[in-house]
């Protein structure tokens, strides 16, 4: 079953995009949010399964964020996601919780499935 997921980026443009890409995957996206504290708070009100979330946050990193996400619901499955690949090294990658990064440059041609499908 495809998953239901949050998109988490300050860039409506990128959060249009990723919608886009991710419903014509057949994705459905429970909804958007611009910053971390929009983000916890639509994890508790629409309890979507994943989300794809910036490094870059305005209130917060996407790395911290991630951590705290998977504190308030331990089974949502994150993917982070940056324009500069350099921000995200893999024992960061880990320590955050998140199950993956893919460049923003890479989302259009990478399988998201391992990640964001149960």
């Amino acid at each position: 079953m495809r998953a239901r997921v949050l998109i988490v980026d300050d860039d409506a443009r990128f959060r249009a995009l990723a919608r886009a890409l991710l419903e014509a995957s057949g994705y459905a996206v429970a909804g958007e949010a611009a910053d971390g504290a929009e983000a916890l708070a639509a994890v508790s009100q629409l309890g979507p399964d994943a989300a794809l979330v910036d490094v870059q946050l305005p209130d917060t990193d996407g790395l911290a964020l991630a951590q705290r996400l998977t504190d308030q619901d331990h089974g949502l499955r994150i993917v982070l996601t940056s324009t500069d690949p350099t921000l995200v090294a893999p024992g960061m990658l880990a320590e955050s919780r998140a199950l993956a990064f893919v460049p923003k440059d890479q989302l259009a041609i990478t399988d998201l499935a391992p990640w964001l499908d149960s």
